[in-house]
């Protein structure tokens, strides 16, 4: 799947994806992934389902979804560079990865996130309905040590 969209070219194809710059943005910007080594990026890219948004030849957002294509999806990694952001790119990227082919039909979508909950709410997305059936493991800090 591609699509362009005013001079901005969003794709699933993993194969466009600059594992560095996104490497780069996990490691240094994100909140969630400080310091990830990019032989972990590119591992995740690897056993995910991957879109990425491109203007000029240069990866300037990015989104995975970890999923068996059959029952579950975990969105994550998403990002927009700063530069780009308020252009409406991560409502565009999110409208095709939720209508992805691969993505219809599952029981469950999940995702965490500190800062945007007013854009997943767009696509349906909602506090968990029952947080006491959920658990978790959580390192902190993983790649920071």
């Amino acid at each position: 799947m591609e699509i362009i969209e005013n001079g901005f070219i969003f794709s699933d194809d993993s194969n466009l994806i600059d594992v560095n710059s996104v490497h780069h943005y996990l490691s240094t910007q994100s909140y969630w992934a400080k310091g990830i080594p990019l032989e972990i990026v590119q591992r995740s890219i690897h056993n995910s389902l991957c879109f990425g948004v491109y203007k000029d030849d240069k990866q300037v957002g990015f989104a995975r979804w970890v999923t068996d294509r059959a029952t579950f999806a975990y969105l994550c990694d998403v990002f927009i560079v700063e530069e780009f952001r308020g252009l409406g790119l991560s409502k565009k990227l999110m409208s095709l990865m939720m209508f992805h082919k691969d993505l219809q039909g599952l029981r469950t979508y999940t995702l965490g996130t500190l800062d945007a909950h007013r854009l997943y709410e767009q696509f349906g997305f909602k506090a968990l309905a029952f947080p006491e059936r959920r658990m978790e493991i959580i390192v902190k800090d993983i790649y920071l040590k």
